[in-house]
């Protein structure tokens, strides 16, 4: 049994990223203002030199996205940019389980702590993300004028593969 994996986003499979992305319109809503993207939207976000951007996928079924950032160039840590299961997966406890997986991935590189942004308004998001252990840093405003909470999360020091 494989349970929950990643899979790389590429150009032939970015078509299942932006059903993914399309199956939660009240996200959509609030990070662009509109609840659909388009292929090419999702394109230049998740097809890019700066992130990894991959597929979560629970045995052979394709469930949500993920996009992250292993060095800001503003603060050199490195930032989850995106975590997102599609709507009709959510609830179930996949979103930690991909969390969790994320979370070993960068412990197993040696990674010390991560970091995310939250949008204000984004209620259930700032309650997951606090679950999962990670705490306030600062509010900042990116694009369109939008409040951002950013946390960070931590990692003791003898869960990282310092080898």
């Amino acid at each position: 049994m494989m349970g929950v994996h990643f899979e790389k986003i590429t150009r032939e499979n970015l078509y299942i990223a932006l059903e993914i992305l399309n199956s939660n319109p009240e996200y959509n809503l609030l990070e662009n203002g509109k609840e659909t993207r388009t292929i090419s939207e999702i394109e230049e976000d998740l097809l890019n030199h700066m992130s990894e951007s991959v597929l979560i996928m629970l045995d052979d079924t394709y469930i949500g996205v993920m996009d992250y950032i292993m060095e800001n160039p503003k603060d050199h840590c490195p930032w989850l940019g995106l975590l997102m299961i599609h709507g009709d997966y959510r609830g179930f406890g996949f979103g930690t389980q991909a969390y969790v997986l994320y979370e070993n991935m960068m412990l197993e590189r040696g990674i010390p702590k991560v970091r995310i942004g939250v949008i204000k308004d984004n209620v259930n998001a700032h309650r997951f993300w606090k679950s999962l252990g990670f705490v306030y840093f600062k509010t900042t405003v990116w694009q369109n004028n939008r409040e951002i909470t950013c946390y960070e999360k931590n990692f003791p020091k003898e869960a990282l593969n310092l080898n």
